[in-house]
C-alpha cells in the first residue's frame, strides 16, 4: 500500500514522519495500587479510585471522584502523583480490559488494588489518557488480556504495547484540548439531561396525583383522602381491571428475529424484533418476572408481539387515556408490589397485583390527555438531548481515530 507524503508505515500503522512508534514501557515506570475495600471507600475526606470505578465513573481523564477514604486507610494504599495513568487490571471482557484514566489534578488521591499505574517521565498525561483508550491501543490490550470469566492484564503485558506518539508535546496538548472540549460538551449534555429528568419526575408527581391542575381544569378546589393518597375531590379511583384488558403473550425469547418486521416485547427494556404480530393497537407492556419485574414498561400503538411472561394491558376503557394510564402505572406499580412483600425484591407478578391496583382518574379524558401531552413533550425534549449527546459521543470517537493516529493534524 502506498504511503502518502509526510507519513510512514510502522508497527502501529501509518503515522506522520515526525511521530514515533514506541513501547508503552518506554514512557515511564509501572507500579500497583493497593488495598481499599468497598466498605472502606464510603466515608472519609481523602479522594480515591477503585478499579471498578475506572469502568463506571471515569472516562479518559479523572474529573471528579466517586469515593473517599479515611487517613488510616490511606496509610496502606498507593498515593497518586499528578500525571499518573491508571489502568483497570481486572474486568469482565477483553474488549474493555485495561481501560485507562489520567490523573491530572493537584489533590491528594489514592489508587486501590487491581489498578496498574504508569508514572510517565515524558509526554502529556491528558493526551495519554485518550490515546490509551483509542482503538489502536485497545485492540492490543484485548489481545494481552488473560482469563475468561474474569479478565486480567498486568504491567508486563502493558509495557510492550506499541503506541503512536507525536514528538512535539505541544501537538499532544492540542489533541488533548480538542478532545477535552468535546468531553466538556458531553458532560454539559449529561447534566442537562439529568436536570430535565428531575423536572419531569417532579411534574409527574404533581400532575398524576392532581396536586397541580393544568389551566382550564381547576373545576373544584377541594381535595380528599383516598387509598392512594390525597387527590382532587372531582377525581375518581378505579381498578385497572375495570379500565383495561389484562393478558400475557405466547411467544418465547428464541422466537425473536434479527431485523424482524414488528416489535417483540420481552422481559427487558430492550425491544426485540419478530416477523409476526399478535395484537394491533394501543397497549402497555410490563415484565411478569425476571430482573425487570416492576421496572420494565413499554407503551405502543401499532402491531407487535409479546413474550409469554410479559403482561399486555390493552383495550382501554373510554374513561381513560392510554398514555395517561402508562405514565401513572409505570411510575407507581413498583411501589405497589413492594408494599405487598417482605422481601427486598419481587420475583414475579401475579395478575391480581395488576388487576386490583387503583388508578386516580381526572374526571375528563380532556384533562388526562392534557397531562399526558405535557409529560410527553418533556419526554421528547429529553429524547432529543440524548440523541444529541449520543451523536457527540460518536463525533468524539471519530476525532480520536483521526487525531490519535495523525491522520488529521492540529499543528
Amino acid at each position: 500500500m502506498e504511503v502518502r507524503p509526510g507519513y510512514k508505515q510502522t508497527e502501529v500503522g501509518v503515522i506522520p514522519e515526525d511521530w514515533d512508534a514506541l513501547p508503552m514501557g518506554s514512557l515511564g515506570t509501572f507500579s500497583k495500587g493497593q488495598g481499599i475495600r468497598k466498605d472502606e471507600a464510603t466515608s472519609g475526606e481523602i479522594h480515591c479510585v477503585r478499579y471498578g470505578e475506572i469502568y463506571t465513573h471515569h472516562n479518559d481523564v479523572i474529573r471528579s471522584f466517586n469515593s473517599r477514604i479515611s487517613a488510616e486507610v490511606a496509610k496502606s494504599s498507593k498515593r497518586l502523583k499528578k500525571g499518573d495513568l491508571l489502568f483497570a487490571g481486572s474486568g469482565e471482557t477483553k474488549e474493555e480490559i485495561g481501560k485507562c484514566v489520567a490523573f491530572v489534578g493537584d489533590e491528594e488521591a489514592y489508587a486501590g488494588g487491581d489498578i496498574v499505574i504508569l508514572t510517565p517521565n515524558k509526554g502529556h498525561s491528558k493526551f495519554f489518557g485518550y490515546l490509551f483508550n483509542a482503538p489502536i491501543v485497545a485492540r492490543q490490550k484485548a489481545s494481552k488480556g488473560q482469563g475468561d470469566a474474569v479478565v486480567h492484564i498486568s504491567s508486563s503485558a502493558l509495557l510492550s504495547i506499541a503506541i503512536p506518539l507525536p514528538r512535539n508535546e505541544a501537538e499532544q496538548e492540542s489533541i488533548a484540548e480538542a478532545l477535552g472540549d468535546v468531553d466538556a460538551l458531553i458532560g454539559a449534555l449529561d447534566r442537562l439531561i439529568a436536570k430535565k429528568r428531575d423536572l419531569k419526575q417532579a411534574a409527574m408527581q404533581q400532575l398524576l396525583t392532581g396536586k397541580k391542575r393544568l389551566p382550564g381544569f381547576e373545576f373544584k378546589p377541594g381535595y380528599k383522602q383516598t387509598e392512594v393518597g390525597v387527590i382532587p375531590e372531582d377525581w375518581n379511583l378505579e381498578f385497572i381491571e375495570e379500565l383495561a384488558h389484562i393478558t400475557t403473550g405466547s411467544r418465547n425469547t428464541q422466537d425473536r428475529v434479527d431485523d424482524g418486521q414488528y416489535p417483540f416485547f420481552v422481559r427487558s427494556q430492550t425491544v426485540e424484533r419478530i416477523n409476526s404480530y399478535s395484537f394491533d393497537g394501543e397497549a402497555v407492556l410490563t415484565a411478569g418476572d425476571g430482573v425487570g419485574t416492576g421496572k420494565v414498561f413499554h407503551y405502543i400503538k401499532g402491531k407487535f408481539d409479546v413474550h409469554q411472561r410479559v403482561y399486555r394491558l390493552s383495550e382501554f376503557s373510554e374513561r381513560i387515556c392510554g398514555y395517561f394510564f402508562f405514565l401513572y402505572f409505570s411510575s407507581h406499580f413498583y411501589g405497589r408490589i413492594m408494599q405487598r412483600t417482605a422481601k427486598s425484591s419481587v420475583d414475579s407478578v401475579r395478575r391480581e397485583m395488576i388487576a386490583r391496583m387503583l388508578i386516580p382518574l381526572p374526571p375528563t379524558r380532556a384533562e388526562q390527555e392534557a397531562i399526558a401531552a405535557v409529560l410527553s413533550d418533556m419526554d421528547a425534549e429529553i429524547d432529543a438531548l440524548e440523541v444529541r449527546r449520543d451523536k457527540t459521543k460518536l463525533l468524539k470517537q471519530g476525532m480520536m481515530q483521526e487525531l490519535l493516529t495523525g491522520k488529521t493534524r492540529l499543528i
